[in-house]
């Protein structure tokens, strides 16, 4: 289990990832609110990390960074406005690459992406392709 300083360290993560177009929209700001919910981060620690965010802390297993990388692909196509990705992929390709994650997994995973209804890998192929890259 991930302890506190991990949970805002990740939040934190995702609050950068959805800045990197300048803004967050409302849509990104409540899909974040969710996650931090979801992490037990009241929404005054959510909303300060908007502001200050805090250092990187990487997470120790495998899993983890499995998931938190699931996460930051459903914010980068939470928002169906922004057709141009471009930018949006290559965030999350290095920011993966951060994580420790394989470039392979991460680039298929990219790649699968546009076959999906809302470019969302489920998370059950998502786990398949890093598990494959894993072994």
């Amino acid at each position: 289990m991930i302890n506190r300083v991990e949970k805002l360290s990740l939040l934190s993560e995702m609050i950068a990832f959805a800045k990197y177009d300048k803004d967050i929209k409302e849509i990104e700001y409540n899909f974040l609110l969710g996650v931090a919910k979801q992490l037990e981060i009241t929404r005054e620690d959510f909303d300060y990390l908007i502001e200050h965010p805090v250092t990187y802390t990487h997470l120790k297993t495998h899993s983890e960074r499995i998931v938190q990388f699931h996460r930051l692909v459903l914010l980068m196509n939470i928002d169906q406005e922004n057709e141009d990705n471009s930018s949006g992929a290559t965030k999350l390709y290095n920011f993966g690459l951060r994580m420790g994650l394989s470039h392979e997994s991460i680039t298929k995973v990219l790649y699968l992406m546009e076959s999906f209804p809302n470019k969302i890998v489920p998370p059950d192929v998502l786990i398949d392709i890093f598990k494959t890259q894993y072994n």
